[in-house]
């Protein structure tokens, strides 16, 4: 089950977190995997080393997709490596805290040109190699604040509620061609994003209180659904959009 071979993966924002977790995984079972990151060569140095330690096979993009000629570069990266991606994970984001009062346009930029306008022009980059192989698989990944937005991140929030939008509009237009199209949403995970918040003693029990199973995710615990979304086991998925929150998305009362 879950053999990837013969498949070319792109993970945005693969140097660390679920990013990570999810390259390592994709090139465990076979896929060759491109790590892209923006600015920390040592974390990414960390992904592609253990992928390579186990067994599997990387290639480096050190790129900031929120430019606006992401499309334009990619298609290059690929012709100039020999590549044709026919497994897209769109997991690279921006994440910036502010009220919606003081929020910047430059701030609003960085996080709605990362977050979503990257996805549309990465897939735009992507689909035609994709059509021609009859075969696709597109992940996007969302969050638990697409529909219980943080209000100290309204744009951060609106960027994944677009980004699951786009899932649903492209998926009964790429199906045809043997492309799926999924949203994952992640509740609260372990990644250094959290970490700062995570430390904090109190912060961290009103999250977890707010969680059926009662406990903070990991990133392992996301990418396991990204493989199966990724795979022939995943063929007959699209158009959907699954929480992995430990059941935060639904309101609940904790029992005693």
């Amino acid at each position: 089950m879950f053999n990837l071979k013969g498949h070319t993966a792109l993970v945005t924002g693969s140097g660390q977190g679920i990013g990570r977790a999810t390259a390592i995984l994709l090139a465990k079972q076979g896929a060759k995997v491109i790590v892209n990151w923006n600015s920390n060569d040592v974390k990414a140095a960390v992904t592609m080393g253990a992928i390579r330690d186990a067994g599997g096979e990387c290639i480096p993009w050190k790129y900031n997709i929120s430019s606006a000629t992401v499309r334009q570069d990619f298609e290059k990266f690929m012709a100039d490596n020999g590549l044709e991606v026919d497994i897209l994970v769109l997991n690279a984001s921006v994440q910036i805290r502010n009220e919606w009062e003081q929020i910047t346009p430059e701030e609003f930029d960085t996080q709605m040109h990362t977050n979503f306008r990257a996805s549309l022009l990465l897939i735009q980059a992507c689909v035609p190699g994709m059509r021609k192989k009859g075969w696709g698989r597109i992940v996007t990944v969302g969050s638990v604040q697409q529909s219980r937005p943080n209000t100290a991140m309204a744009v951060y929030a609106a960027t994944k509620a677009a980004q699951n939008n786009l899932c649903m509009t492209l998926c009964g237009q790429l199906a045809g061609d043997g492309i799926t199209i999924n949203n994952i949403a992640p509740g609260a995970i372990e990644t250094v994003r959290n970490e700062k918040v995570l430390a904090d003693p109190a912060y961290r029990k009103m999250i977890e209180d707010s969680i059926p199973v009662g406990f903070v995710g990991q990133s392992d615990d996301i990418a396991p659904t990204i493989l199966l979304l990724c795979s022939d086991e995943g063929r007959y998925l699209t158009g959907a959009d699954i929480p992995i929150d430990g059941g935060m998305s639904i309101p609940f009362t904790k029992g005693k």
